[in-house]
């Protein structure tokens, strides 16, 4: 993670940054002070930090303060889950420490190593050559593919998520996050929500499932077209490996925008096609296509949307960790949920 982009902590996010170096001076192994804090610009759930301490660098994730709903913004996973994967193959930080004591700074909190790199939150990497940006699309997945090949067992994650099946549980979940955060009907969103539950797949297979796997939720190299770390593992649990694989594609299927492949020269940028990119995927984890691909696809416009929504209410409440959360609006979340309903569409076709 990159200094660059850090500004300083603004004052709904503030705490007792002296209370937090007492904290690390009694848990955290080796900490050494002064200890500077500053936040990390962009994210829209759980406020991150930079410290700069004697010891070095670190990152520190805390839930949000103020109202939430229920099992959001799960730092306590995020740790579990990044120190599991602790040499496994999968590139992440080393988690250092996890608080779950609100009277340190006040939310929960876990402080993990700094990895230095480049986030870019652009799918469409602008600013790579068109070498580097095949290579680099070709790392997200290979890095997908180790993620999947971890053995629950081995690293004591088998009960990371409840038992049954993924989508089922995730329809569940989002559409109850969704009707507690409404701030306007919306009935696309009820009629999405509907569809979902009356058409879940079988579950292929159990992995883990990063859940938001995407650019911006990795660090590149800060030179070469590779990733270094995975971040971001709030909404991670174990389910159908197939849903980060379809959400790390959407790009490739989404209409023309800031987020999409839609109008671009995929050869000339070096971008390589959806089919290349199934049959490299497949061919690693000995799969034979992707089933029910635009049932997957309606379901994660679905959770994108109501993941907007809760943004959107968070914003009114003046917990956004993220300034484009106050460019957010319910018509955004319309727009999400009309995406969703033409992938219903292209089922029947």
């Amino acid at each position: 993670m990159s200094t660059v982009d850090t500004i300083p902590v603004k004052p709904q996010h503030r705490f007792d940054e002296t209370r937090l170096a007492h904290y690390l001076r009694a848990n955290m192994p080796g900490f050494t002070p002064p200890l500077t804090v500053a936040q990390f610009e962009g994210g829209q759930s759980n406020p991150t930090y930079f410290l700069s301490t004697g010891a070095g660098n670190y990152v520190l994730r805390r839930k949000p303060p103020g109202q939430l709903v229920a099992s959001a913004h799960a730092v306590d996973r995020e740790y579990r889950v990044i120190r599991a994967l602790k040499g496994s193959g999968v590139p992440i930080p080393d988690a250092v420490v996890l608080c779950e004591d609100p009277a340190v700074i006040g939310t929960p909190f876990f402080v993990m190593s700094h990895v230095p790199g480049r986030v870019l939150s652009d799918p469409t990497l602008p600013d790579l050559s068109a070498a580097d940006r095949r290579a680099l699309i070709f790392s997200y997945i290979d890095t997908l593919v180790k993620l999947q090949a971890v053995d629950l067992d081995q690293v004591g994650l088998r009960d990371f998520g409840k038992p049954g099946n993924y989508f089922a549980r995730q329809i569940s979940r989002w559409g109850r996050q969704y009707q507690e955060t409404e701030t306007v009907p919306i009935p696309e969103m009820h009629t999405l929500l509907a569809w979902l539950e009356q058409h879940v797949p079988q579950q292929t297979a159990t992995t883990i499932v990063h859940g938001d796997f995407q650019s911006g939720n990795s660090l590149t190299h800060p030179t070469q077209p590779r990733i270094v770390a995975v971040l971001d593992w709030e909404l991670s649990t174990i389910g159908d490996p197939l849903a980060d694989f379809t959400y790390f594609t959407g790009p490739w299927h989404s209409p023309a925008g800031e987020r999409s492949f839609a109008g671009h020269d995929l050869h000339a940028e070096g971008i390589p096609r959806y089919e290349e990119l199934v049959e490299h995927y497949c061919s690693q984890t000995r799969r034979h296509g992707i089933p029910h691909e635009w049932f997957y696809r309606a379901f994660h416009s679905f959770r994108s949307a109501a993941i907007l929504q809760g943004i959107i209410r968070r914003a009114m409440q003046g917990n956004n960790a993220g300034a484009m959360a106050l460019t957010f609006t319910p018509e955004n979340v319309r727009l999400g949920a009309q995406r969703g309903l033409g992938h219903v569409e292209r089922i029947g076709r």
